[in-house]
């Protein structure tokens, strides 16, 4: 490993853990039924094995952060993996629903701090101006896991085991802490402070409780009193989060960090985009399972293309950034997302599978234009000893965004579907009415990423001179 430059060790690392984190939760999505004959449980009941996971994810993604800065980024990295892999063998040998979700809790435990760590790790060890690769690295696990988890679940949900959903976490994950144990370097911040208590208390609950509220919106409805007292519960807690945040000496979240131009600009483009982007991921089983008939397995086989799209076009417009700059970039990548997911508002109740397979790569070609950009651009201004508490805040609104993005897609969905179905009168009408609400949603997933593509004339070059190789000073592009 000597030979090996430390900034693709800390990559090699940290994407052995993003990739487990994020295919870990389509491929549970996948075997959701399996499990739920296998516990005997209802909706409700077997629904918390993906909620205890959520709302644990909610209480440490915040807290990543300082925990990185206090106790070493290798420490907390290196905690959070074994803890992760640990919890997955629990719950491959859960014998009761009960125990799953409570195993699923403890996974949520490592899975809070993976990614927020990981990325601070990643971003320390690139120099700004090669952050654009760094984005690269971060952009094939985070578009490969969620297409590849609905192949792999499928596949041992029907063939295999639905234990082996979890088990196949283990030997990725012993692999990835002892390269890590044995070559990653250890980084603290001095001026980390004490723990803020009322920070961790204030976010924690509030994100659970609106990530809750989202993912119960669809089903219950908006207006429903669990999703209305939920959700205004945690809203006036982040209230409170920020009053807190912004009086506090050392404040968990840096909620300062908005100030700065393009980590707030690129945050607000994250969030409509990544909403469009995991909502389409949510509906589009849905609409290939229940309405087209397709196994899980022939669904994830469906939608992959997508991740090859993504491959294929990341590489060029790493090249590409230095020069073009993130503006430029993400504008034609989302206008060009625009019009790719429209086209899944044309899809019929025979198209052809490879129209949506074409629609789903070409996206991915999209995605790349907009996703590398954007990774690389938002913390060209942030210093290294921001970058913990960065990272934190940029993972806590990604989820949010997540949860967001497929709450709206899937209320437009079902609520659509609802309203077309009363009035039909036989098989044929209550399929094209079926049609039509998901037709919505995916009509919904455009004005999203349009939204987004307007949202990305807010970035400016300048501010990403240094993440492009350029000197601000010596171009004389400094911010207005």
């Amino acid at each position: 490993m000597d030979r090996v430059p430390y900034k693709w060790i800390v990559a090699t690392v940290f994407v052995v853990g993003l990739f487990m984190d994020i295919m870990d939760t389509t491929i549970v999505n996948v075997a959701l039924p399996t499990l739920a004959k296998q516990f005997h449980a209802s909706d409700a009941g077997i629904e918390w094995v993906v909620l205890g996971y959520l709302l644990s994810l909610a209480v440490w993604i915040p807290a990543s952060g300082w925990i990185g800065d206090k106790f070493g980024t290798k420490r907390t990295f290196l905690f959070a993996l074994a803890t992760f892999t640990f919890a997955s063998a629990l719950c491959g040998q859960a014998h009761s629903l009960t125990e799953l979700v409570t195993f699923r809790v403890l996974q949520g435990v490592g899975g809070g701090m993976l990614t927020p760590v990981g990325t601070a790790m990643l971003f320390r060890a690139f120099p700004p101006s090669e952050r654009a690769k760094a984005s690269t690295v971060l952009l094939v696990p985070a578009v490969i896991a969620p297409a590849t988890g609905p192949i792999i679940g499928g596949w041992l949900v029907t063939d295999v085991s639905w234990r082996w959903i979890f088990y196949v976490n283990l030997p990725v994950g012993v692999a990835g802490f002892f390269v890590g144990w044995f070559f990653l370097r250890e980084h603290t911040e001095e001026n980390a402070g004490p723990f803020d208590i009322p920070g961790f208390v204030l976010s924690g609950a509030g994100l659970a409780l609106v990530l809750f509220a989202l993912s119960q919106a669809p089903e219950l409805g908006w207006g429903s009193a669990e999703v209305m007292l939920t959700g205004v519960i945690g809203v006036l807690l982040f209230v409170a989060l920020v009053v807190a945040e912004t009086r506090a000496t050392h404040p968990m979240l840096a909620l300062r960090l908005y100030r700065e131009r393009m980590f707030r600009n690129a945050n607000i483009v994250l969030t409509l985009t990544y909403g469009s982007f995991v909502g389409v991921l949510f509906i589009l089983p849905y609409f290939l399972q229940q309405l087209r008939g397709l196994s899980a397995l022939q669904s994830g086989l469906t939608t992959f293309p997508q991740a090859i799209g993504v491959i294929i076009s990341t590489q060029l417009v790493g090249r590409l950034y230095p020069r073009v700059g993130p503006r430029r970039l993400i504008f034609f990548g989302m206008v060009g997302m625009t019009v790719v997911t429209f086209g899944f508002t044309l899809v019929g109740l025979h198209t052809s599978l490879w129209w949506i397979r074409g629609i789903m790569f070409v996206r991915g070609i999209f995605m790349a234009y907009s996703f590398v950009p954007l990774q690389a651009a938002t913390y060209s201004n942030i210093s290294s000893e921001d970058t913990g508490r960065a990272s934190a805040i940029y993972s806590t609104q990604r989820q949010v965004a997540a949860a967001l993005g497929v709450a709206v897609l899937a209320s437009v969905w079902i609520t659509r579907t609802k309203a077309a179905v009363a009035g039909a009168t036989n098989k044929a009408a209550i399929a094209n009415a079926q049609l039509h609400g998901f037709r919505a949603a995916f009509l919904t997933a455009t004005v999203l990423v349009a939204m987004a593509a307007v949202s990305a004339l807010l970035i400016h070059d300048e501010d990403a001179a240094e993440s492009m190789g350029r000197s601000p000073v010596a171009s004389g592009e400094l911010a207005a």
